[in-house]
């Protein structure tokens, strides 16, 4: 049998165990050593199978982990008042986040626009990946008006979190003011950090939320893993 067919049907093996549930959402599937030595193959052949499976949305890999069964879909519920911590919790799944860039900069056009400000004033920029049950599920990029808040960026990298974060600036609640969403695919930068195959498809979610006075605090875009989150807009 050639190299190809032998992977293929290692991935065909697994694939099966996966959907009798010999290996459950959440498993962690054996090592590509311990699968290399039960095939009887090269790690190469077991590596080529494992990417199969996460291609098709089956299984995803944790950086100094190992390969986990993807879990079903996360239901993300998109209302009045959207919360990264309290959606997961709720889910029965533990929030995290890993920090990519914290910085103040000038804002451009479109985010000054959307947070209601003069053209390059300061902005804060906050992104980053969340994770559910520590599988990336999301990314994120969101911009705070600078002036108004002036130690958000430094409560961002210390709480991982925007609700705790405003909170400790002055805003004590906050309130979505539009979402958009839409269907995207998934570029080469994206699909490194959700662990996806470049061009899988992704959710773009592009949204404002303001404070009690009606004041933009927050314009954000979020993109979900498609096959990881399930976007449920309420009618709140």
């Amino acid at each position: 049998m050639g190299r190809q067919a032998l992977w293929t049907a290692i991935a065909a093996t697994l694939r099966g165990e996966i959907g009798t549930g010999r290996y459950r959402p959440g498993d962690k599937l054996p090592t590509e050593a311990d699968l290399a030595q039960r095939f009887g193959v090269n790690r190469h052949t077991v590596r080529r199978a494992l990417a199969a499976l996460a291609e098709d949305g089956l299984t995803h890999a944790r950086r100094g982990a190992g390969v986990f069964v993807a879990a079903r879909p996360t239901d993300y519920p998109i209302g009045r008042r959207v919360r990264f911590h309290q959606n997961l919790r709720a889910a029965g799944q533990t929030p995290e986040k890993n920090l990519l860039l914290a910085e103040t900069r000038a804002a451009d056009p479109r985010e000054a626009a959307a947070l209601d400000l003069p053209p390059g004033a300061p902005v804060h920029v906050y992104e980053g990946v969340s994770l559910a049950d520590g599988a990336p599920i999301a990314l994120f990029r969101s911009v705070f008006p600078a002036d108004r808040l002036p130690g958000l960026l430094k409560a961002l990298t210390e709480t991982r979190s925007v609700t705790a974060a405003l909170a400790r600036a002055g805003v004590a609640d906050y309130t979505r003011a539009s979402t958009r969403l839409t269907a995207k695919l998934a570029s080469p930068t994206q699909a490194l950090h959700l662990a996806l195959r470049e061009g899988a498809p992704i959710l773009r979610t592009v949204a404002i939320n303001v404070d009690a006075q009606g004041r933009p605090v927050e314009y954000g875009h979020t993109w979900f893993a498609g096959d990881r989150v399930s976007l449920v807009v309420t009618p709140d």
